[in-house]
């Protein structure tokens, strides 16, 4: 019992638990979004925006393609309202915050040979040559 109860209560359980209890909220807020606000929108543009209706027989077989029609295009509308008001505005919010100055050079040329070698050398490994504050002219 002392190894189940270490194991729920491990970083990567607990934090995986909620993940999904937010993945799920997060998930009931995009579909709400979409069908209160902008399939409504869509039907104003281009009409009716359900397809339940529509469908076809073959032998006496009903295939109900509006409901595949239906299920399709609220996806795709979900996943566009996913990628343009949330990951594009994150994706730039991380942009903005990691300005990160360029990292010090770990190499440099020697200035007779053109070769790299490292930033400390006090002499070209390829050539001979005196590199860095140690040549003197």
């Amino acid at each position: 019992m002392r190894g189940f109860k270490a194991f729920l209560l491990r970083g990567n359980v607990v934090e995986l638990a909620i993940a999904v209890v937010i993945g799920v909220a997060f998930g009931v807020v995009i579909t709400a979004f979409v069908k209160d606000l902008v399939t409504p929108l869509i039907a104003a543009i281009g009409g009716q925006p359900d397809f339940s209706s529509l469908s076809f027989t073959i032998n006496k077989s009903k295939f109900l393609y509006g409901d595949f029609l239906n299920v399709l295009l609220a996806f795709l509308v979900i996943a566009a309202v996913i990628y343009f008001f949330v990951i594009v505005p994150y994706t730039a919010m991380l942009a903005r915050s990691r300005k990160e100055a360029p990292a010090d050079p770990t190499t440099q040329k020697c200035p007779e040979c053109l070769s790299e070698i490292p930033a400390d050398a006090r002499r070209c490994a390829f050539c001979g040559e005196i590199v860095g504050a140690h040549a003197t002219v």
